[in-house]
C-alpha cells in the first residue's frame, strides 16, 4: 500500500479528517482494546481508509467512522470507564457493516501484523 498525498486523492475537509485520523489513531485504539473486541476489523478499516485503491466513498465512511473514534469527547466521553467506548464502537460496527467488503486480504493481513507487533505509534 502506498501512502495517500495531500491534494492527491482526497478533497481538503477529507485531508483534515485523514490527519486527525492519522494523529490519532494508533493512541485511541491502544486505550479501547479491552472495549472493541473487533479490533482487527478496525485497524483493517484504518488501512482500507488509506488506501489509494479504495474508492472514494468507502474512504469518506471509514475516515468519518474513525474520526469520530480517535475524538475523545463525543456523545458518550471516551474517559467514561466501562462505556465511553460504546458509541464508538456502534459508529465502527455501522461503518464496517457498511462497507466491510472493500477491506480487502491485504488490509487484514497489514491489521494483523500491526497487532501481533504491539499497536505501533
Amino acid at each position: 500500500m502506498t501512502e495517500v498525498k495531500v491534494g492527491e486523492i482526497l478533497e481538503p475537509a477529507d485531508e483534515k479528517t485523514a490527519r486527525r485520523v492519522r494523529n490519532g489513531f494508533w493512541a485511541t485504539l491502544r486505550r479501547a482494546l479491552a472495549s472493541i473486541p473487533f479490533a482487527e476489523d478496525v485497524v483493517a478499516g484504518y488501512y482500507c481508509a488509506f488506501d489509494p485503491a479504495t474508492p472514494a466513498r468507502v474512504k469518506a465512511v471509514l475516515l468519518g467512522a474513525l474520526a469520530y473514534f480517535v475524538m475523545p469527547f463525543d456523545a458518550i466521553p471516551d474517559f467514561l470507564v466501562g462505556i465511553g467506548f460504546t458509541d464508538d464502537v456502534t459508529v465502527l460496527l455501522g461503518a464496517l457493516a457498511l462497507v466491510g467488503s472493500n477491506i480487502r486480504p491485504e488490509h487484514r493481513d497489514a491489521a494483523r501484523k500491526a497487532l501481533d507487533d504491539g499497536i505501533h505509534s
